[in-house]
């Protein structure tokens, strides 16, 4: 699962967090090999959809046992209507749900067994397997004209006994550029486990598996990724990874964020980069030179609670973005809330970048992007949030003009700013009306973490609150029973 685990929310629930990938296609989502990677289409309809974390869901009694949602996209965009809800204990899974599994709390989606419909991986990186505490399990639940249905297969950890949290992150696309989706696998040590050529209903094993040690700067200590995200950085059509947070080296969480490419045999440690450091990623074209650009949140304030300085952040959160070349990561720009003109002020535990991803909103083909500030205090209600929308041009993302700002007391957007809501707890941008442009979904942990779903529009050329909605736990068939933290964390 992808988490801040330096951050103790108030909600007592974990910030799941995942990285955007975006582009505007009805193709199955095969594999990231571009700066513009396809967005989910599991039922193959030609609309994108919205897989997402249920993982503190109540099944069967079983606390926290977890669950996965898909709503599906259409005409007029996504809505509690058309939707999957999968469990362990859902007919064809290859497991059974069990308390504290956290199964739905990570996922990557491609099209691993090539017949036309993505699938995705789904772990449940708490799961006990034969006496192994937090041994973690990985299913690849398969895409259909039906949708996701829970019919799948397991992929087993290469290490049991281990207690490693097998799965806790995870990252789909072509790393070699054969054509055929790629698996990577993060757990909590420094390994990352890469499944290639395709995932096929016996399984992974019989697929070529490649490992590589992710690169610990002197003096770190590699305690698993914190996030995975595939994209094409340097443009040579094979899908490179940034690893989030490889060492922590502070309460607050200082970690070093690498670059590793992809060439003709998968990811290549010694070619691997050094990039600032960062809590989540995403990756696309922002100035439309075909190159991915690399935009990592980083939310910690200037100093620890002890005043200990963190470096390279900022009052509030800043995010980074590192424009990508022929040779791979070029220059780095910093934004924050007191950047040009950037909507909001920076203050304390904003948590600017908390949460980002990438779309073209306008259809201009310059990528834009959302950033959350679950922390942001609007007035009296603390912890509210807000997500920022900053828009992509030619020279890169626009930060004079232009932006948005949403929050749930936004005329139009549903429902009222109160206290630890978390607005922008996860974002998404992806196109789920089928118009070419990309419509904003925002996660909250909205009563005490039970956790909402807002959709957003697209209105041509920039997002719109009319015909918004949000869709609840309730309204999809899950028990809010615990603290299921219904979209904390969307797929990518």
């Amino acid at each position: 699962m992808q988490q801040h685990l330096r951050l103790t929310l108030a909600t007592a629930t974990a910030a799941a967090l995942t990285g955007g990938l975006l582009a505007f296609t009805s193709a199955p989502a095969t594999a990231a090999d571009s700066a513009h990677v396809p967005q989910a289409d599991f039922n193959g309809d030609g609309f994108g959809d919205v897989g997402f974390s249920v993982w503190g869901a109540t099944v069967s009694g079983k606390v926290r046992a977890g669950q996965f949602a898909v709503l599906y996209g259409s005409a007029s965009g996504v809505s509690a209507t058309k939707r999957s809800l999968i469990s362990q204990n859902s007919t064809g899974t290859p497991d059974a749900a069990e308390t504290d599994d956290g199964f739905g709390s990570e996922h990557a989606y491609a099209d691993f067994n090539g017949d036309g419909y993505d699938d995705v991986a789904v772990s449940a990186p708490w799961d006990d397997v034969r006496g192994d505490a937090d041994s973690g399990t990985l299913t690849v639940l398969w895409g259909s004209a039906s949708g996701i249905t829970g019919r799948g297969v397991l992929i087993a950890d290469p290490a049991p006994g281990s207690h490693d949290n097998w799965g806790k992150n995870l990252a789909a696309g072509d790393f070699d550029g054969d054509g055929k989706a790629d698996l990577a696998v993060g757990n909590t040590t420094n390994t990352v486990y890469v499944y290639k050529g395709g995932i096929t209903a016996s399984g992974a094993a019989g697929r070529a598996r490649t490992t590589f040690k992710a690169p610990v700067r002197s003096g770190g200590t590699a305690r698993g990724p914190i996030n995975l995200t595939a994209g094409d950085v340097n443009g040579d059509k094979r899908t490179d990874l940034i690893v989030d947070g490889y060492e922590t080296t502070s309460q607050a969480g200082w970690n070093h964020n690498y670059y590793v490419p992809g060439t003709a045999n998968g990811l290549s440690v010694s070619a691997a980069k050094s990039l600032k450091p960062g809590v989540i990623t995403g990756i696309g074209d922002i100035n439309g030179d075909g190159y991915g650009d690399i935009v990592s949140g980083w939310d910690a304030d200037t100093t620890e609670q002890d005043g200990t300085p963190i470096p390279y952040s900022a009052k509030g959160g800043k995010v980074w973005i590192t424009y990508g070349s022929a040779s791979g990561p070029a220059s780095v720009v910093g934004i924050t809330q007191d950047t040009g003109n950037v909507p909001g002020t920076a203050e304390n535990t904003d948590w600017f970048g908390f949460e980002l991803d990438l779309g073209d909103i306008n259809g201009d083909g310059f990528l834009d992007l959302a950033v959350g500030a679950a922390g942001e205090s609007v007035g009296d209600d603390a912890d509210t949030g807000v997500v920022t929308v900053l828009y992509g041009s030619r020279s890169g993302l626009n930060v004079t003009s232009g932006g948005q700002v949403f929050s749930q007391d936004t005329a139009g957007v549903p429902g009222t700013n109160e206290d630890k809501d978390m607005f922008g707890y996860d974002v998404k941008l992806d196109d789920v009306t089928g118009d070419g442009r990309a419509d904003l979904i925002v996660g909250s942990a909205e009563n005490a973490g039970d956790g909402t779903v807002t959709y957003l529009r697209s209105g041509g050329t920039k997002i719109t609150a009319s015909g918004s909605r949000v869709i609840t736990p309730y309204a999809a068939g899950v028990s809010t029973a615990g603290v299921p933290a219904f979209g904390a964390n969307f797929a990518d």
